[in-house]
């Protein structure tokens, strides 16, 4: 599909990418960067890198497909970076956690010559680095492609291809569209998890040893590091915020239901949660 991709930053997302589009026969050159040196001393030997860059720019050169796959916070800094090493006709996308800023920030600074347009597989795990890369990570998993209202429509068919070819749902919304989504799916359940573990951690320590499953099962996100997560959840502040509310106005008629002792809301309540977890894939 490209002769030749840039994945900057290859950690657990970059890397994963890296290996499926390597596997599938994307593209016959990969070319990577990261910031950490110890990072790039990593990919050197590896199949699905073809060469390694000290420089993000030196790393798009010739590219035509560059997929920035850092902390949110860095995404529009590095395209700035890299805006003059964009050859004619590149496109540029990101697997970034929040969309609206990044999307109308990015559209800014990337050259007429080539195109920005923001993607979000959702895919991954509380764990990070290319040690935990899998060819596997991306298949059978969504990715929202969040195009402008004036994003080219050749490119931006390229990119839904490029997903669907790594055997991906694609789902296309706006920037604005996906950060509303992605505060209530993954943004909130992270800060209910990681809110839930903070209260734990204030408890006797020895809590931790009765516990079952359960709460392993329902904190597991909560892992994740929280200097990546402090970056979405401030980026992502106003919906997080709203999303926030909502959980507030649920857990409240929880509340008051046990308070009043009324059996058929607490029930319905349980039911209709019971009912939405059943029916995820």
């Amino acid at each position: 599909m490209f002769e030749q991709i840039t994945i900057l930053g290859p950690g657990l997302l970059g890397a994963s990418l890296a290996m499926a589009v390597k596997e599938r026969g994307l593209t016959r050159t990969v070319h990577s960067w990261s910031r950490r040196p110890e990072t790039r001393a990593k990919c050197v030997n590896k199949d699905w890198c073809d060469a390694v860059f000290e420089t993000a720019s030196e790393a798009c050169q010739g590219s035509d497909l560059i997929v920035i796959c850092t902390p949110v916070e860095t995404i529009t800094p590095l395209i700035q970076q890299i805006s003059k090493s964009l050859k004619e006709g590149a496109l540029v996308t990101d697997v970034g956690s929040t969309k609206s800023l990044i999307c109308r920030q990015a559209v800014t600074v990337v050259p007429e010559r080539a195109t920005f347009i923001g993607s979000h597989p959702m895919a991954g795990s509380e764990r990070n680095g290319l040690e935990y890369a899998s060819v596997t990570l991306f298949q059978k998993a969504t990715c929202l492609v969040t195009p402008l209202a004036d994003s080219p429509t050749k490119p931006l068919a390229q990119l839904i291809a490029f997903w669907e070819a790594l055997d991906m749902q694609i789902a296309t919304v706006s920037p604005e569209q996906h950060d509303e989504i992605v505060a209530h799916i993954s943004h909130l359940p992270h800060l209910l998890a990681s809110t839930l573990c903070s209260l734990l951690a204030s408890k006797d320590a020895n809590w931790g040893h009765f516990s079952g499953a359960g709460l392993k099962d329902c904190t597991r996100v909560a892992s994740g590091d929280p200097s990546l997560w402090k970056q979405i959840l401030e980026q992502n502040r106003d919906e997080v915020i709203r999303a926030i509310d909502t959980f507030e106005d649920e857990l409240h008629l929880l509340k008051t239901a046990l308070l009043n002792k009324e059996t058929h809301k607490l029930t319905a309540i349980l039911e209709r949660g019971k009912h939405y977890r059943d029916r995820l894939s």
